[in-house]
């Protein structure tokens, strides 16, 4: 078996780990260029923020919200990312695969049929590259907006704190995150995982906190925002591993 992971910023792994092999692309896929026809060619193993800084220092404009995805851009393209407002495939005209036997295939990126933290991948492949399509525009006002989203997420998020990001997507009209503290579960904790204080849709690891605390821990909020709200809340966070 063989899985891919990026910088595994929205990766819970289970405490026995994972059977097989794992393949980590942003030790290798890391390339990024302008083509001739003025895309953008950049590999999965690029960070988001490293991607959205390439594109502005290129003189493109719209990437500048890859800034505030704390993953490859595999990751992004996996599950259509987003963050303030922007999503992975607003950008995206083109993917490359890689199927399990080593072939490479292109495909027009609304082929696989994005959606909120979704899409269409076929069965066995993996992202190993996308073409961006963006127009050229102002370089300085883009750079401070990144600087803006970098701020923002600092903020709002606990960036310091060792976590895997949002845990629960956002249901249709609401957020995670207001459903969590709208009945007081910040602070709430499991072992050495803690429901963030900062936001409430985040899970810190205090220091010693087991994957099986932290997985506990996200079937205890789920449990209670569904019997106090009405709401069952869906992962964002994946999860994957023996426990």
């Amino acid at each position: 078996p063989v899985t891919f992971i990026g910088l595994g910023s929205n990766l819970l792994v289970r405490d026995k780990g994972v059977r097989g092999v794992v393949v980590r692309s942003h030790r290798g896929l890391t390339e990024c260029r302008v083509l001739d026809n003025g895309g953008i060619y950049i590999e999965a193993g690029v960070a988001c923020a490293q991607a959205a800084r390439f594109c502005n220092r290129c003189g493109y404009v719209g990437a500048e919200f890859l800034a505030g995805i704390p993953g490859t851009m595999g990751g992004a393209l996996a599950m259509n990312a987003g963050a303030f407002g922007g999503e992975t495939y607003d950008i995206v005209e083109v993917v490359e695969l890689v199927d399990h036997r080593g072939n490479l295939s292109r495909r027009p990126a609304l082929s696989l049929e994005p959606a909120y933290r979704h899409v269409k991948l076929p069965e066995g492949c993996q992202f190993t590259a996308a073409w961006l399509r963006l127009a050229q525009g102002d370089s300085e006002f883009s750079r401070r907006h990144i600087s803006e989203l970098l701020k923002k997420r600092g903020d709002t998020q606990p960036v310091q704190s060792a976590n895997a990001g949002s845990v629960f997507k956002n249901p249709t009209g609401d957020h995670a995150a207001r459903l969590i503290d709208s009945i007081g579960l910040k602070g709430l904790r499991v072992g050495g995982a803690e429901v963030s204080r900062k936001h409430a849709n985040f899970i810190i690891n205090s220091g010693d906190a087991s994957a099986a605390d932290i997985e506990c821990l996200i079937e205890r909020v789920r449990s209670e925002v569904q019997e106090k709200t009405g709401v069952l809340l869906e992962t964002e966070v994946r999860i994957i591993g023996e426990a």
